[in-house]
């Protein structure tokens, strides 16, 4: 029985924001005339599988990819950054590393692979968030060729029997995740405008603050949770940066949604850009009620919830503006 290859696209869209729903849709249209696998990353990232694709073309994968490039540009007039793999992780650090407007292919070859890999940074693995990088680098794993070349059983003991085990494969280039044709998440946005282009990381931070308690209200007061968020940041030029990130847990709570937005802010690593919007999405809403909510041993966790259900109460009775954090006391630019 003959095995085929599987060839995936990691799919960026440049310029859209996350309330550029109708164009992202008419995205996702066109890809599912090229293959019926194709999984939507709101708001600006598309991953499709086109291993059954490529036959029926008659094409190679990087043909079919200056194809899917050339659909989305002609119909949509977006332009696109493509990494192309043989699985879900490669297409997506290919992708990443790749010039805007261009395409990067990784051959299904483990010379190639290895060749790809070793010489990039941990952090571009699927998996690898700020904390565990940090964790990493501390103990000299600064490259991925670095964290491939630690035995399995160190890796576990060091971060954990499940992720080690999943770093560990990442590593070395495989990841068996399935391209899931699964409808969009259902998802709220909001989005703060400068009055002129923001220089200060300060006037950033209160514009996120003020995301983040509006969309942690909507939450609330709709009994959702959100499991995931992602911030778009549009630049003096025109040009975006989208960071996404799941929560540790699904929640509708304007402190945990604030902590995360500042951790996506810092990996951005802005300096002096001039910011003309930010914007927050949050993703993957689900009934409050069904989802868990973990212990915590936090008391700044704790004393910001029992203050949020204070403050709603208030603002129920008395209006959104009857109290804010005083870092809004005054409207950012």
């Amino acid at each position: 029985m003959t095995t085929v290859d599987r060839s995936i696209l990691h799919i960026h869209l440049h310029g859209l924001t996350p309330a550029d729903t109708a164009r992202y849709e008419q995205v996702l249209t066109l890809l599912r005339d090229i293959t019926p696998a194709v999984q939507a990353l709101p708001p600006d990232a598309v991953v499709i599988d086109i291993t059954g694709a490529r036959p029926y073309f008659g094409q190679s994968t990087e043909g079919l990819a200056h194809l899917v490039r050339l659909r989305i540009t002609a119909h949509t007039g977006l332009h696109t950054t493509i990494g192309a793999g043989p699985n879900r992780g490669l297409a997506a650090m290919a992708a990443a590393v790749t010039p805007s407007g261009e395409l990067r292919t990784i051959a299904d070859d483990p010379a190639a692979i290895r060749a790809f890999l070793r010489p990039r940074p941990v952090g571009l693995l699927h998996g690898v968030g700020p904390a565990t990088a940090k964790t990493l680098t501390l103990h000299g794993l600064h490259t991925i060729g670095n964290l491939a070349d630690v035995p399995l059983l160190t890796l576990q003991r060091l971060l954990g029997i499940s992720l080690g085990r999943a770093l560990h494969e990442a590593a070395h280039g495989h990841d068996n995740r399935p391209v899931l044709a699964e409808p969009i998440a259902q998802s709220i946005s909001a989005e703060h405008r400068f009055t002129t282009d923001e220089l200060d990381s300060a006037q950033h931070h209160r514009a996120l603050l003020a995301l983040t308690g509006h969309l942690g209200a909507i939450l609330r007061a709709d009994r959702k949770a959100a499991e995931a968020i992602a911030l778009t940041v549009r630049y003096a030029d025109g040009s975006t940066t989208t960071r996404s990130r799941t929560l540790p847990e699904a929640t509708a709570h304007t402190f945990l949604l604030t902590r995360t937005a500042y951790d996506l802010y810092a990996t951005l690593s802005l300096q002096r850009a001039r910011v003309r919007a930010i914007s927050l999405r949050a993703q993957g809403l689900r009934a409050a009620d069904e989802a868990p909510r973990q212990l915590t041993f936090d008391p700044d966790v704790d004393r910001s919830l029992a203050i949020e259900a204070v403050t709603d109460q208030a603002r129920k009775r008395y209006g959104n503006d009857a109290i804010k954090p005083a870092s809004l006391a005054h409207t950012p630019r």
